[in-house]
């Protein structure tokens, strides 16, 4: 065995007989442990929060959305349109319309958007997974909507109220003198569905089928907004909407999902990694706790330094004696703190103890990759500790 890890592990695992220092190691070790502990929950929280955030995103956005540059709307040539079905890395594609329109129930007005889209939306977006009561449009059913929780309980809508239809009215285009009794397409729809998702994105979209969408509009046959499609490798999104961008020109926009929420995905990683900055702060303090026992143990056993120098010891095998205490202090202090975390975490993903409503337990993912940043986190920090503790010894204090 090491001599330098023997008599480390010796001092470490063996009671001194000042009292002081041994609570002063209990602390310190505590202090790692909880810090460990801290650090890898706050990680697995975020990447659950994230997780989930993403989740929300796959059911309001596709994977890749393209627009006209110039204008709301466009007309989809079969050119452009085998450009964009023909790409390989195209899963499924749905044409859009989208326009902003006034929503009107019971004497109750709200402003919001018509979102008409093909009978395989559903393939596209993960919208079905997100409703949380009735179903999905059906192309055999004419003049039906789903809508966000946000408008129906802004307009005290319900659902299959077949006595009371959601009226949707767009302004109809033109100069000069408007008539305030013929100034807005019309029509009225049967509420069968309720989706839920983010507040802004629960009080935005009407979805309709894009014939009625286009009906109401007055649209051309081939005249549409958008074109949002499903990726056969959604990681691969970047790459293909480059592709397409180089094919379509600068005519169309090709945006993909992450560009569409682009503030939002910026918020997400700068709290993720500001919270791990504060935390590693948290630890940092907490290894000053490490610092102090390593010099106090210094101070205590240096009789026993000063005879293991006179039997041959090295000045550098003497440090690396307390270079490793304080390593292996911090490790196992991080070994019992991520076990600790490792099934706090499980548990919670589980059980749900901790909630955000009564129904959503807060959300919490295991990541290997969460695990390997605190154990790199605390083994670098605690190795410097050590150092910065065992650089008192020289040769000078010891022969003192």
């Amino acid at each position: 065995m090491n001599f330098s890890l023997y008599i480390a592990k010796r001092y470490l695992f063996t009671k001194t007989s000042n009292n002081a220092i041994n609570i002063i190691t209990i602390i310190a070790s505590f202090g790692v442990i909880v810090g460990s502990l801290a650090l890898f929950i706050i990680l697995s929280g975020f990447s659950g929060l994230r997780t989930f955030s993403y989740s929300l995103l796959d059911a309001s956005d596709p994977d890749i959305k393209i627009t006209s540059v110039k204008g709301k709307s466009f007309i989809l040539t079969d050119d452009v349109y085998k450009i964009i079905t023909g790409n390989q890395d195209v899963k499924a594609s749905s044409k859009i319309i989208e326009e902003r329109v006034f929503l009107e129930h019971n004497e109750k007005n709200e402003i919001a958007y018509i979102k008409g889209v093909e009978e395989n939306y559903a393939e596209i977006t993960s919208i079905d997974s997100a409703l949380e009561i009735g179903n999905w449009l059906d192309k055999e059913y004419t003049n039906t909507a789903v809508i966000g929780r946000t408008i129906a309980a802004k307009l005290s809508l319900g659902i299959r109220s077949f006595g009371e239809p959601l009226s949707i009215l767009v302004p109809k285009p033109g100069t000069g003198f408007i008539n305030p009794n013929n100034a807005f397409y019309k029509t009225n729809v049967q509420i069968v569905g309720l989706y839920i998702g983010t507040e802004d994105f629960e009080s935005k979209y009407v979805f309709v089928n894009l014939e009625q969408a286009k009906d109401l509009l007055k649209f051309d046959e081939n005249q549409i907004t958008g074109i949002e499609l499903k990726l056969v490798d959604p990681l691969n999104a970047d790459a293909v909407a480059e592709e397409l961008q180089n094919n379509l020109g600068t005519t169309f926009r090709v945006q993909t999902k992450e560009q569409l929420n682009e503030v939002f995905y910026k918020v997400i990683n700068t709290e993720n990694f500001v919270s791990y900055l504060i935390f590693t702060l948290i630890v940092i303090i907490a290894l000053f706790n490490v610092i102090g026992t390593i010099i106090m143990m210094i101070i205590d056993k240096k009789e026993n330094l000063k005879t293991l120098y006179n039997l041959g010891t090295t000045v550098k095998e003497i440090k690396k004696i307390f270079v490793l205490q304080g390593f292996l202090l911090t490790f196992f202090g991080m070994i019992i703190g991520l076990l600790i975390g490792v099934i706090a975490v499980f548990l919670q993903s589980k059980y749900g103890f901790f909630m955000i409503t009564e129904s959503l337990p807060y959300p919490v993912e295991f990541r290997f990759l969460n695990l390997l940043i605190v154990i790199l986190t605390i083994t670098v920090l605690g190795f410097i500790a050590a150092k910065i503790a065992s650089s008192r010894i020289n040769k000078e204090f010891i022969e003192r």
